[in-house]
Order: structure tokens, then sequence, then C-alpha cells
């Protein structure tokens, strides 16, 4: 594909600035998920982590449809939304949509390493948005809307940078530009309230935007 210039340099002098710590709302104590409820397709609660499961978190735009690919995926044991990478406390769904929380839209994953791997998982994120978008999806625009990886551990971590190397040659080849992904450690999840967990299973009409750039990178290719 040929990139017109004038369209990205306007999406980026547009691009929302990132909220600084001194000026992030000021959140609060209590989690606004209280109590922990059970997840509406796949039966457990949504903290809850089976014997032998690890946890993965991704941030690839609007969070209702990516969190249904996941529970769709093969070996995901549990999944819930929130959000990770910024500064306020236990924020609100609205205080979020602010971008004054420094948070982006979080996909929380439980996986069976046996039977998906952390590579895969990655390569689903990857292949499922478009993360050369500059805090946007689509239509979607804000720093709420960034595209981000927030690795657990070392390991996770030396994955996730693998895997962007590798899809940044990909995505070259098809004519795109850098991408945009962070990946943050240390960060802690906040889940959303009630409402917006399994949003599309409650919601199945609801609102289900996919920016995928058609760009394929399987594990470790």
């Amino acid at each position: 594909m040929d990139i017109d210039v004038a369209a990205w340099l306007s999406r980026q002098l547009s691009t929302p600035t990132p909220v600084s710590p001194e000026s992030a709302l000021p959140g609060r104590a209590e989690p606004v998920l209280d109590p922990m409820p059970t997840h509406t397709v796949l039966g457990l609660t949504l903290d809850e982590v089976p014997t032998g499961s690890e946890v993965a978190y991704f941030a690839l735009g609007c969070y209702w449809g990516e969190e249904r690919m996941f529970w769709e995926t093969p070996g995901v044991r549990n999944t819930a939304v929130g959000f990770m990478g910024g500064f306020t406390p236990n924020p609100t769904y609205r205080e979020c949509c602010t971008g004054r929380t420094g948070h982006t839209e979080t996909v929380r994953v439980v996986f069976d390493p046996a039977v998906v791997s952390y590579d895969d998982l990655l390569q689903k994120f990857w292949e499922n948005h478009d993360p050369t978008q500059l805090n946007r999806q689509g239509n979607d625009v804000g720093t709420q809307y960034r595209s981000a990886i927030f690795p657990v551990d070392a390991q996770q971590h030396e994955a996730a940078a693998a895997s962007l190397a590798r899809f940044q040659e990909r995505l070259r080849e098809a004519g795109y530009g850098e991408i945009a992904t962070e990946i943050s450690d240390d960060q802690t999840f906040y889940y959303a309230e009630d409402e917006h967990q399994q949003y599309l299973d409650k919601n199945p009409d609801g609102y289900c935007p996919n920016h995928a750039t058609g760009v394929r990178c399987g594990p470790r290719d």
C-alpha cells in the first residue's frame, strides 16, 4: 500500500497528549469491581487463575471486541477487561475516557501454555489491530486506545520485544510505517466495572471494531 504522507502527518499532529502523573485524576483506594463477578462465558471468577495457567496483558483498542477474541481462543481459560499503564488508581471507565488517567483499555488473558503459547497470543495481538496507529484505533481516538503489551516477567518481555521486531519487518514489507506499541513492565491492572466485562456476550450486537492490517506474522517465523 502507498502511505498518504499528508494524512499521516495530520494524524500525528492531532494525536492526544499523554497526561502527566501530576495532572492525572486522583482515583480512589477501593476497586470499582467489588465483589468479583463470574465470567459469563467461561464460568470462572474474573480473578481466578487455574493451576498451571499463566497471565498476559494486551491493549489493542476498544477492549470489548478484543476480550471476545481472546476468550474464543482455544487454551484461554479466563479473561477480563480493565485499565493499565497509567497513574490513576482504581479508575472508572468514564475517567479513562477523559484521557486523564494515563491508562489504556487492556485485556487480562489467563491461558494454558500447554495449549496456547505466549507467542501464539502475541501473534493474535499483532494481527488483530493496527499497531502503527499512535493513541488510536480507527475512529477510537485517545491515549486510552493506545497499543501496548504489559509483560509480567523478563521472559514475556523478551518474547514481546522479539515479536515486535519480527512484525515490524512484515509491516515494512507491506508498506506500513513504524510500530507505536509500547512494551511496559511492572504495571498494575485495574478491573473495569461489571457492565464492561464480557460486554459482547451481554450485548451480542454491540460495538465491535476491528482495525487489523491484514499483515500476518506467525510465532518465530
